[in-house]
């Protein structure tokens, strides 16, 4: 299949020269009984570079990619290149608005990430933060729900989103979280500031430091019986309050 070419790498020499180049690499699938000295180099690059490295049954790697010549590894990589933060800011002041960053905070669902993408360049964010881990990054059924704005919104992958909001706030961004306890109505958002925007994972939310750093929580009114929005929803609503404040 397509899109199984498209998102895993095979066999030793694969992986290993997928994490000696700049391609972007998620995780790395090792099958459980492989010598550990023959994927040292693997292992350690991996460790270097925060990759995420999972030991599984050899019948789970024969699922993911779907067929038994991996000699027992595997990787995902990205079907897109990840960007830069200076390109975030580099858009924002070519088209002399104000920073507006989209942070997501351990979205899971590629469908909803693919989702947040498409708002995103809809509501003219200049870019989006992800975690390293515990995330989704940009496979390609990210692609493919995205319907096309994966190729026109930057995408920036952070070891550290907490130490991330932290440095954007140093360089004069404020913060809005996303929150169904927030302390005010998301339609009083103030909008003319630099702005960086936090949604939570679809289950938990935000965790705690990253709440911790918000200079404001916002919630959306529900009208209704359910108690929470998808998280991909949740954001989009956002997203347009702030492209209506500002245009």
């Amino acid at each position: 299949m397509k899109e199984q070419q498209d998102e895993w790498l095979a066999g030793r020499n694969a992986v290993t020269e997928a994490l000696r180049s700049s391609q972007s690499v998620q995780k790395v699938w090792v099958a459980e009984g492989v010598k550990k000295a023959s994927i040292h180099e693997i292992t350690q690059k991996a460790k270097e570079q925060n990759i995420v490295v999972n030991f599984v049954p050899k019948q789970k790697i024969d699922t993911l990619v779907g067929h038994k010549n991996h000699q027992g590894i595997i990787a995902s990589i990205a079907a897109h290149n990840y960007s830069d933060m200076e390109t975030l800011f580099q858009r924002a002041e070519a088209k002399g608005t104000a920073p507006f960053f989209i942070l997501l905070d351990g979205i899971e669902d590629p469908q909803n990430l693919g989702s947040i993408l498409r708002s995103a360049d809809a509501a003219g964010a200049d870019g989006v933060i992800i975690p390293k881990r515990g995330a989704s990054g940009l496979t390609s059924t990210v692609a493919k729900a995205s319907a096309g704005a994966i190729a026109h919104v930057p995408v920036v992958k952070v070891t550290n989103m907490a130490r991330t909001i932290a440095e954007l706030k140093e360089r004069g961004l404020w913060m809005i979280g996303s929150d169904a306890k927030g302390d005010g109505d998301f339609k009083q958002l103030d909008a003319s500031m630099p702005l960086g925007l936090i949604i939570g994972s679809e289950g938990k939310g935000m965790s705690r430091l990253v709440k911790e750093s918000c200079d404001f929580l916002y919630s959306i009114p529900l009208m209704g019986q359910v108690t929470s929005l998808n998280a991909a929803v949740a954001g989009s609503l956002f997203m347009y309050e702030v492209q209506r404040k500002r245009s």
